[in-house]
């Protein structure tokens, strides 16, 4: 694939491989620095990044955060928009901010702030803008695409998925595996990397649009920025050990989720009573993803959601029940909601990970990918 030309005509190649150079050194400001030593960062340099949340903000998750000690969240902005980001940064200016930067995150942790991170895990929007008019039967359709991504940029969008679990005009949902990336899907990605925005695969996009996503992005880092392994239990929103290691040889990031349904419900037991995956169950994750892919591909993912209830999803098209149980969903044991990250850090250490190991896995991972896609 020839080198994409960024708006200022350098290629994007070229930019990602000065940016990884660049920041060897620099990339987390003490507390990564010292875990790439081997040496565990202290208490007050960690930054900790909740890498997916899709809790709508509120006071109330606000609490959480704060009592789990996050110094980051990726919020899935899909449920509530930009808007809604921005103006619950300005209802809470002592206590949180809006970062578009790894420097702006690093600024907000000395102020004492909790930096918000945008994404969307649904690339609807853009199927619009593609769709939007005459334009669909002329060469504009991708033009109003690429603009729509350009603009989305310039508001703060970061993070941004494919698909969500269904499939779409860009390609395969995590039910339909086998859909290749579409002709649009092959504009989104090269739009997604010359915006510098992270490209998240896997989880709900389906295995042959996420190969086929990496396979057109040598040299960028991409991510799953929530799932569980299908090695462990095979639901369909879970990865293949190929995806896993695919999104590892892109110097990528896969975030575990603590939905209970996605450590043991699977198309063979859809009968089998709704039940709380065990805080073992979970730790057992994180414990494959080091020995499959290594530490420094392996991040927070949880995916913790207020307020499912018995309507919520479990029979529908998105989520039919060898995905998620009906019923009230719910996460695992001891890992209830971000307020309880100490209990899972406390579990990992008792299975011997290492502080320099947890200093990656609780932030330095997702920051080294945010530095090296979005620029210091």
């Amino acid at each position: 694939m020839q080198d994409t030309k960024s708006t200022d005509g350098v290629s994007r190649r070229t930019l990602l491989k000065g940016a990884a150079g660049a920041t060897a050194t620099t990339i987390l400001a003490g507390a990564a620095d010292a875990a790439a030593n081997g040496k565990p960062a202290a208490a007050s340099e960690r930054i900790i990044v909740d890498g997916l949340d899709a809790w709508p903000l509120s006071e109330k998750f606000l609490r959480l955060m704060e009592k789990g000690g996050v110094d980051c969240l990726h919020a899935g902005m899909a449920l509530y928009g930009f808007g809604s980001v921005y103006g619950f940064a300005h209802e809470h200016p002592d206590r949180v901010t809006v970062a578009k930067t790894v420097a702006e995150v690093r600024q907000a942790k000395a102020d004492g702030k909790i930096a918000l991170v945008m994404g969307s895990q649904f690339a609807r929007v853009f199927e619009d803008a593609a769709f939007r008019g005459l334009d669909y039967y002329l060469l504009g359709s991708i033009k109003q695409m690429v603009a729509a991504v350009r603009e989305h940029k310039a508001q703060g969008l970061g993070i941004q998925g494919i698909c969500y679990n269904v499939s779409n005009t860009f390609g395969g949902g995590c039910l339909e595996h086998s859909i290749p990336l579409t002709r649009a899907g092959r504009h989104l990605v090269e739009a997604l990397h010359d915006n510098r925005i992270v490209l998240d695969i896997g989880g709900h996009t389906g295995e042959q649009t996420s190969l086929d996503a990496i396979e057109i992005s040598k040299g960028v880092p991409v991510v799953c920025t929530h799932t569980n392994f299908a090695a462990l239990n095979p639901n369909a929103r879970a990865i293949s050990d190929r995806l896993a290691e695919a999104i590892a040889k892109t110097g990528g990031v896969i975030g575990v989720t603590a939905i209970s349904a996605f450590h043991y419900r699977h198309a063979g037991n859809v009968n089998e009573r709704r039940r709380q995956a065990t805080f073992e169950e979970h730790l057992d994750q994180y414990d494959y993803a080091k020995q499959l892919i290594g530490v420094d591909h392996v991040g927070l993912g949880p995916d913790f959601i207020d307020g499912w209830g018995v309507e919520d999803p479990a029979d529908s098209l998105a989520f039919p029940p060898w995905t998620l149980a009906p019923g009230v969903q719910t996460t695992v044991e001891g890992f209830e909601n971000i307020s309880k990250l100490p209990n899972l850090i406390r579990g990992l250490q008792k299975r011997g990970w290492t502080e320099a190991e947890l200093d990656k896995l609780l932030g330095g991972n997702w920051l080294r990918v945010y530095e090296q896609v979005w620029g210091a």
